[in-house]
């Protein structure tokens, strides 16, 4: 089984309206609807159910409103960590019991953590619903760990990260320029964490870890596919509702970051680097913390400026005068903070300060006169297009819903998705431009070629 550590994102974007509607809130405990229905329970536990009748699968995914960016300091990678543990065993279960029940019926199950949460997730068919929901409310409360346990999968980590990160260029750069971008923000931690915390984590670490933000007042159940969702509630409450909620997280609060008042720009240089690349990236509003409508304008600005194949970095930089193999933009919003980035790698024998410089002219150029209403409806329809293409995925929906619960939001978030792209105008794509592609709140990562023995970074 792969578990992932990933930044992370909130995924309003692309996929904000990809559901079908539900109905209007009848109180403040129930959401029902033909299509997305959600109910709290007793101990705090929101449960989400998206009904899909068209194959017999389920998707199960619990979510916990908890992820690297709140961890303690000098703790970092604890999130990380007690993601791996949690498929240790617990005062009822033997360690490996619940993987191997779901590969023992042909399911699917992984997790992942990202810097606003973290979730665990199965896909069996829907007899075996009741199975995954009692081993997954099982781990929430009776997770029990041991010293050996601790070192065995501390090591696990170090060594993936030895692996991923300290084996990949690409990555060291990437951990530096997020270092870069965020002066105070935990953003700036990897999820995976430092090498020098993450050694020095213990079984105290974790239990404390697990006991403050893993009950059921902190998490969402998401359930997609072929069920029903009356029985989903009453199983939910039956099984999930047990579980005592242990703890009172209350609200995430994080530093804020302060004014940026220049640019910065990191660079590492390798031997195993063949092909040089420029990454730049600004530090912008995030859907939930922005201003009403920044994240949609800044998504079609994404798309228009260098995510389709007819935007400008595309056609000016790979096409009209191909000076760059690849070139484009994109925009990535998690829970307090969004990222804006343009990149640029030229074709062998192209000189990439030049191709920094071209593209810097289009983004100069852009600013100064502004986009058209074309551009606008292009991006925009490309953007609504390609969210309907990825409405057939079950798990893609339940990751979406969840994702964006489990961040602060609400399921009217999702489902206004149509509505709120079709209100940004070309005055609002121009306005957030000029507002956040301010070079001063922005990091500049080059990545090079090594031509001595050696590595180095600058």
């Amino acid at each position: 089984m792969r578990r992932i550590a990933s930044k992370g994102a909130l995924l309003i974007a692309l996929c904000s309206f990809l559901v079908a509607p539900v109905a209007t809130t009848a109180n403040a405990s129930e959401t029902k609807g033909p299509g997305v229905s959600s109910r709290q329970l007793g101990n705090g536990l929101e449960v989400v159910v998206i009904p899909d009748r068209r194959a017999p699968v389920v998707t199960h995914m619990i979510w916990y409103k908890v992820g690297a960016a709140d961890e303690m300091p000098g703790k970092s990678g604890i999130a990380h960590f007690l993601e791996h543990l949690m498929f240790k065993g617990t005062k009822i279960t033997p360690a490996g019991e619940f993987s191997a029940k779901v590969a023992e019926i042909g399911g699917q199950e992984n997790a992942f953590t990202t810097a606003d949460n973290t979730a665990y997730y199965q896909k069996v068919s829907p007899q075996a619903l009741r199975m995954v929901m009692q081993y997954e409310a099982d781990r929430m409360e009776n997770l029990v760990l041991t010293e050996n346990d601790i070192v065995t999968e501390r090591d696990v980590i170090l060594e993936e990260r030895r692996q991923r990160v300290d084996s990949n260029p690409s990555a060291i750069l990437s951990e530096a320029a997020d270092a870069a971008l965020y002066d105070n923000h935990p953003y700036g931690i990897p999820v995976i964490g430092w090498e020098q915390e993450m050694a020095k984590l213990s079984l105290a670490d974790a239990i404390e870890f697990y006991d403050r933000w893993y009950t059921p007042n902190n998490a969402v159940l998401v359930v997609a596919g072929d069920v029903d969702a009356e029985e989903v509630f009453a199983m939910a409450d039956e099984i999930y509702g047990k579980v005592e909620r242990r703890a009172e997280p209350g609200k995430r609060v994080r530093p804020a970051e302060p004014d940026h008042l220049t640019p910065a720009t990191v660079s590492y240089s390798d031997k195993r680097v063949s092909e040089p690349t420029m990454r730049r990236t600004y530090l912008v509003a995030a859907y939930s913390s922005g201003k009403a409508g920044d994240g949609e304008a800044l998504e079609i600005l994404s798309a228009l400026l260098g995510g389709m194949q007819t935007s400008r970095i595309t056609t000016a930089l790979t096409v009209d005068d191909p000076i760059a193999s690849r070139a484009g933009s994109w925009y990535n919003s998690n829970r307090d903070y969004g990222e804006f980035g343009v990149y640029v790698a030229p074709r062998p024998g192209e000189d990439l300060t030049i191709a920094e410089k071209r593209l810097d002219v289009i983004i100069d150029d852009l600013l100064e006169k502004g986009v058209t209403a074309e551009e606008v409806d292009l991006a925009r329809n490309s953007i609504i297009k390609s969210a309907f293409f990825s409405r057939d995925s079950q798990t893609a929906m339940a990751r979406l819903y969840g994702s964006v619960l489990s961040t602060d939001g609400i399921i009217e978030d999702v489902t206004r998705g149509p509505d709120r792209f079709r209100e940004i105008t070309v005055e609002d794509v121009n306005r957030v431009a000029r507002k956040w592609l301010d070079r001063r709140r922005s990091v500049t990562a080059l990545l090079l070629p090594e031509t001595g023995n050696g590595s180095a970074m600058q």
